[in-house]
């Protein structure tokens, strides 16, 4: 699926199932909380914190959806291309960065 694509899917079931879009607010909250839930199960997949019970049955992958969804859902509603915005992005990235990370002796 491409990045265009993404962006239909979401669109098509939010007409069909979602009623309408959130506010471009209320998902900006919503993005915030999916990114802690992300968060959270890297700092303890990863990191030094244990699991409590509640988050023994979480899935990375499926929160990382959820990002994504909630993202998409931001584009589409502000009128964002998320494909040419990506290669935008990288396109910056590639200009600027093309050394600074090669050149990094914290990297080697």
């Amino acid at each position: 699926m491409t990045i265009e694509e993404a962006q239909q899917q979401v669109d098509n079931w939010i007409k069909t199932y979602g009623v309408r879009y959130f506010s471009e607010l209320t998902n900006m909250a919503i993005l915030t909380e999916e990114v802690g839930e992300v968060a959270r199960i890297m700092s303890r997949t990863y990191g030094d914190q244990s699991f409590k019970k509640s988050d023994m049955d979480k899935d990375l992958g499926d929160e990382m959806a959820d990002v994504l969804w909630v993202l998409i859902c931001l584009a589409n509603q502000t009128g964002i291309n998320l494909t040419e915005a990506f290669e935008k992005n990288l396109a910056k990235k590639t200009e600027r960065d093309k050394d600074r990370h090669k050149d990094n002796p914290k990297l080697s």
